[in-house]
């Protein structure tokens, strides 16, 4: 049986001696292969993205084209720079990715999931500027399933009482 704690005292060296214990982190090491990128795959929708990155001169290449060419509208290509904007690293590192699925809007998002997890696999002091950004966690908003005896996912088929 554990030992009964009477005091605020006994209580606060109990919780301190255990989270000694609990404060021994370790330490995250970069993650590069052996041409010095780092790898991430990216999710958003049914999108998904294999990313690379690599110190460079801020070029971004999706599936073989330039980012202007295959994202054409401003906003898409908007997403994919917020990752680096938040870190503070803009025009240092060269992007290229290859996606597959989706739409283009879901497109961008899982090339902007990738570039946000291959940043911090590079430079893990990263790490905190975009996690609280929120561009670590993948979005898990995804279209609903259509349900049998409905027209869509949740619309029905118009009520007819005769």
């Amino acid at each position: 049986m554990a030992e009964e704690i009477n005091s605020l005292e006994e209580l606060n060296q109990a919780v301190s001696g255990t989270s000694a214990a609990v404060e021994t982190e370790i330490p995250r090491e970069p993650v590069r292969d052996d041409l010095g990128r780092a790898y991430a795959t990216g999710k958003r929708k049914d999108a998904t993205a294999r990313v690379w990155i690599r110190p460079g001169s801020g070029k971004v290449t999706v599936n073989g084209k330039d980012v202007n060419a295959y994202f054409a509208r401003p906003v898409l290509q908007m997403i994919l720079k917020q990752p680096f904007t938040v870190a503070g690293v803009e025009g240092q590192f060269d992007v290229m990715a290859t996606v597959k699925g989706g739409g283009l809007s879901g497109q961008a998002g899982a090339v902007k999931h990738g570039v946000s997890k291959a940043l911090q696999l590079y430079d893990p002091s990263l790490r905190g500027a975009l996690k609280a950004a929120g561009f670590l966690t993948r979005d898990s908003r995804t279209v609903e399933r259509k349900k049998y005896g409905r027209a869509k996912a949740r619309k029905s088929f118009q009520f007819s009482k005769r």
